[in-house]
């Protein structure tokens, strides 16, 4: 049996709860892909680690005894996850949070019984047929897609072909969140089909939406929130550059009998502003843009992107209304949000009160040693 030795820094990270050992502290490993064995410098057992010859990220800790990784192992672990999850009020959910779960390099989303696969590492694209028995045994699974179009794959030398491995999978998939029912699309959709993880906060923003108040979300993109404001506001505005997104929102809006949304293509930055202008308030709005920092070299952009949109949707917030903003951007850390939310408060002119930190739900579960399990952070604030 082949093994990977690691360096006494290599073999530290696993001690301290993080899966990940770089390239630079592997001494020795196997030319090829798959699950190995590793010990440290000292010839100790570490554990077993999905081993990438072509990844920066060589060695990533799958299992820490010699237990066999076959498929009782891997159904053991779906058993878990799914246990996780029971409690979800939706038909949609992460089911598998990679890293977050303990299973680094996969990702399994459900949209009611189908299941959308991302295997982002060579060595777990060895283990492919065993890992899709055990989901569809695990989650008794109609259909199963793998959503291979994502670059890291170029990167560990994989095919990047969006494939049915099992039963069929529909384009459209109709799913429900709390009361709100919305189209999902497995093979075309953000992501592997849509974005499962603002969930609890679409809820939360559902739940303190003000009877017959008015409501606005902004970078809607299908509706999610505006769907869940609607259920109590008497009007909402779904605001996206978007002209098809906004046409998928309309639809989602009509399979829950909505026509108090007023669907609005237009750029954010200039709507806002000509809407502070003309004295528009609303008694909830919605900050939920798309990653402004793609890299640590765009994090100062960001910022000031972040801290320019939220300004501009402070003055926009009637007395005593609420803001809920967040961001989605990893590189963007909470201190820096939080710092970037003050300033931005301290630039509207407003008073906000902090009712709430918000971040992932439990089907995103965020390690605390490992930072990169964690990307979404956000607030709910009110205006005095």
């Amino acid at each position: 049996m082949s093994w990977a030795t690691v360096s006494a820094r290599g073999a530290s990270r696993w001690a301290t709860g993080h899966p990940w050992i770089y390239r630079s502290d592997v001494i020795t490993h196997p030319d090829y892909a798959g699950i190995i064995p590793v010990r440290d410098d000292r010839g100790r057992f570490l554990g077993q680690a999905i081993c990438s010859p072509r990844s920066e990220i060589r060695l990533r800790l799958l299992e820490r005894t010699e237990t066999p990784i076959d498929y009782a192992w891997w159904r053991l672990q779906f058993e878990r996850c799914r246990h996780r999850r029971q409690e979800i009020d939706a038909t949609a959910w992460r089911a598998v949070h990679a890293e977050g779960d303990s299973l680094p390099a996969l990702v399994v989303d459900r949209y009611d019984r189908w299941l959308v696969v991302q295997l982002l590492s060579a060595a777990l694209e060895t283990q492919r047929d065993v890992i899709i028995e055990a989901l569809r045994d695990t989650f008794k699974a109609d259909g199963i897609l793998l959503r291979h179009d994502v670059g890291i794959r170029r990167l560990e030398g994989l095919d990047e072909a969006v494939v049915v491995v099992s039963g069929e999978v529909p384009q459209q998939v109709e799913v429900r969140e709390g009361a709100v029912r919305w189209y999902a699309a497995p093979w075309t959709g953000q992501k592997t089909g849509a974005f499962l993880d603002q969930r609890d906060n679409r809820l939360l923003a559902g739940a303190i939406a003000p009877r017959d108040g008015v409501a606005l979300d902004c970078f809607s993109y299908h509706g999610s929130f505006a769907l869940h404001l609607a259920t109590k506001s008497r009007s909402v505005i779904a605001l996206d550059a978007s002209d098809e997104a906004l046409a998928r929102g309309a639809v989602n809006a009509a399979i829950n009998g909505m026509d108090n949304i007023e669907w609005v293509a237009g750029d954010a930055f200039d709507l806002l502003p000509e809407w502070g202008r003309q004295g528009r308030r609303f008694d909830v709005v919605v900050v939920d843009p798309p990653a402004f920092a793609k890299s640590k070299a765009h994090v100062a952009a960001a910022l000031r992107g972040y801290h320019e949109i939220n300004r501009r949707a402070m003055r926009l917030v009637a007395p005593g209304g609420w803001l809920l903003t967040a961001s989605c951007s990893f590189h963007v850390q909470r201190p820096q949000f939080m710092d970037m939310i003050a300033g931005a408060a301290a630039a509207s002119g407003r008073r906000f009160t902090l009712h709430r930190i918000l971040g992932q739900g439990v089907d995103h579960p965020e390690v605390v040693t490992i930072p990169e399990t964690g990307y979404l952070k956000g607030v709910l604030l009110r205006a005095d």
